[in-house]
């Protein structure tokens, strides 16, 4: 079992790709601000008690020799979904983006997943202080 195969750590893994996902279709709404009659797109809110109940599916490999390199091939079975709800205004193009509205979601994102990468990082090093310590 690696430090990643903690629910923890999976469950922020799982943030930070959402985050990842996010920015994608944020940038995309942007890309299309001036598209007429294009509806402006955003993810789900993410849930850590969904992301800690998704169990993962794939292949595991075993090793047989010392020299072999441990992996898998394992993925989250959960993935980003967009909402369908439709809150935006609509512009005078006929289309729902609002840039500055957008540039806010933007930012928010990248702030968001600053604070969990850090989470991240704090805690794998909290591990090595206490691996560390412990010997």
């Amino acid at each position: 079992m690696t430090i990643s195969d903690l629910s923890l750590f999976q469950a922020l893994k799982s943030k930070m790709h959402w985050h990842q996902t996010r920015q994608g279709v944020l940038a995309e709404n942007v890309a299309n601000a001036d598209t007429p009659g294009y509806r402006g797109k955003d993810l789900e809110a993410f849930s850590f008690e969904t992301a800690l109940k998704a169990r993962t599916t794939g292949l595991e490999t075993s090793r047989t020799s010392a020299r072999h390199l441990q992996a898998s091939m394992v993925r989250e079975s959960g993935s980003a979904k967009a909402d369908p709800r439709d809150g935006y205004e609509v512009t005078p193009d006929a289309n729902s983006v609002v840039l500055e509205e957008q540039m806010m979601k933007v930012t928010e994102n990248q702030m968001d997943y600053q604070t969990v990468a850090s989470l991240y990082t704090k805690g794998l090093g909290l591990i090595r202080t206490a691996l560390s310590r412990g010997g």
